[in-house]
């Protein structure tokens, strides 16, 4: 079996060997870029690159030009490094599409588990698994979202969430039970990043994200008749 393409953008390359060396250990295929104008050269030459680390300050093009460069083309999963703490910084993150946000310095046993997680979600799904709520039709396999013949264009994340509240519908869902179910990992940030995926998935849902019931003090329900 083909190993699956990581591409790792930091400008220091003592920390893209680190990362690297741990990847490869995990018998992923690694590629390198030292800036970010050499990431979206080989992003875009490279067809196969199933998910990206990446730096946020890097000299020329930081890593918020390349994530708004390839967020305009594609969806492939993106994880940011960043040595700064800043809430605005981790918001601004989720604005753009990325998928995982991690603050240097940090566990690359971590990372990497992170990386299987985003990647395992995204292959283990079964051909045509879809599901029907609501008036909204997700396909689990070809990652896609319907209402009413409209495909609706979801973040990585953005999915995962949804199709979480909809094969738990009906069900009060702690923001706890949500992180740990839709992040996969022990995470231990604000529990407001569930707040703010929410509030942009209501909206790309129109007035089907009605369908996302707040729970004040606890999280939140999807209530649908079917």
């Amino acid at each position: 079996m083909d190993r699956l393409k990581i591409l790792v953008v930091d400008d220091e390359s003592r920390m893209r060997k680190l990362v690297k060396d741990f990847l490869v250990k995990s018998n992923y295929e690694v590629i390198e870029a030292e800036d970010g104008e050499k990431a979206v050269e080989l992003f875009f030459a490279q067809k196969d690159i199933r998910l990206i680390i990446l730096d946020v300050m890097m000299p020329g093009m930081d890593g918020w030009q390349v994530c708004r460069e390839i967020r305009a083309y594609s969806k492939v999963p993106i994880i940011m490094l960043t040595a700064k703490s800043d809430e605005r910084d981790e918001l601004q993150g989720f604005e753009l599409g990325v998928d995982e946000y991690i603050g240097k310095p940090f566990s690359p046993k971590i990372l990497v588990a992170r990386v299987e997680a985003i990647l395992r979600r995204s292959n283990q799904l079964q051909p045509e698994e879809v599901i029907s709520a609501g008036g909204i039709e997700l396909n689990k396999s070809a990652h896609m979202v319907n209402i009413e013949g409209r495909d609706i264009e979801l973040s990585y994340k953005e999915f995962e969430l949804l199709a979480y509240f909809m094969e738990n519908k009906g069900i009060a869902l702690s923001r706890d039970k949500i992180l740990n179910s839709v992040w996969n990992y022990d995470y231990f940030g604000d529990a407001r990043t569930i707040d703010t995926h929410v509030k942009k998935l209501r909206s790309k849902l129109g007035d089907r994200g009605e369908l996302i019931k707040t729970i004040w003090g606890m999280g939140y329900k999807f209530e649908a008749e079917a």
